[in-house]
């Protein structure tokens, strides 16, 4: 990724627009997430967790909507 110096540009604003950039672009979330192993019994885990909680909020929503 490249961000380049815009005549009458100053540090700042570059530093502004690289930081748009990246966050544009999710770089720091996959960093983040890459930063150690992780083994894949523990993803699957991770992910079977994201999914149940996924699935309570929906039916707390449908609930919800029901009540009314």
């Amino acid at each position: 990724m490249s961000v380049k110096l815009n005549s009458g540009e100053s540090q700042d604003s570059l530093l502004r627009r690289f930081r748009k950039e990246v966050m544009k672009a999710r770089i720091l979330p996959e960093v983040r997430r890459k930063r150690w192993f992780t083994p894949p019994s523990e993803v699957r885990r991770l992910q079977k967790q994201k999914a149940i909680r996924k699935a309570r909020q929906s039916q707390r929503r449908r609930e919800g909507r029901g009540g009314m």
